[in-house]
């Protein structure tokens, strides 16, 4: 075997790896969504929400999308949409989680703000974990956001589905840079 070959099959390892790790963020990223939204459905803006999931971190569900934009990242099979998806999910949900912390606190006062002394808004402390013996949930409400949290796994498939048209030989220049 020569090293042009050996250095291929190390390549596509490389690239298998990094699929397969996309692959587990995204399912984590999905249960976690689907975990934050069973708390949140039918209660935003209702009900400060403290338990479960916002009992860890003020953000989960953005705390999950972030696993899940660096999962499809990963996807991509290369290093530079990971990073380049990481960037742009900082720059972007900053100015969120600021806006919805500032409604939040608009909402419920010093509630909020004793939350906030208790419960990091982005990083996830399991020290912190509580969860209720019992739980309402608007199913109705629920079932909406069980859809949102699936977009992840959708666009990894449409990622395969682009990369085996070009493998076939379609879309050869275009997207190119995936």
């Amino acid at each position: 075997m020569q090293y042009t070959e050996l250095l291929g099959n190390k390549k596509r390892n490389d690239h298998t790896f990094l699929f397969f790790i996309g692959i587990i963020l995204v399912a984590i990223a999905s249960l976690g969504r689907m975990w934050c939204s069973y708390y949140i459905a039918g209660y935003k803006d209702k009900k400060l929400i403290t338990k479960g999931p916002y009992s860890v971190c003020r953000n989960p569900l953005y705390f999950f999308s972030m696993i899940g934009v660096v999962g499809v990242g990963c996807a991509t099979e290369t290093f530079t949409f990971p990073i380049v998806f990481i960037i742009l999910f900082a720059l972007y949900y900053s100015f969120v989680i600021t806006s919805e912390e500032k409604h939040l606190k608009q909402l419920f006062g010093v509630e909020f703000e004793e939350y906030t002394k208790k419960v990091s808004a982005f990083s996830p402390k399991l020290s912190t974990f509580a969860e209720p013996e019992r739980y309402s949930v608007n199913l109705v409400v629920y079932r909406r956001h069980i859809f949102s949290a699936l977009w992840f796994i959708w666009i990894v498939g449409i990622l395969e589905v682009i990369e085996g048209m070009r493998e076939i030989g379609l879309f050869t220049s275009l997207l190119s840079f995936y």
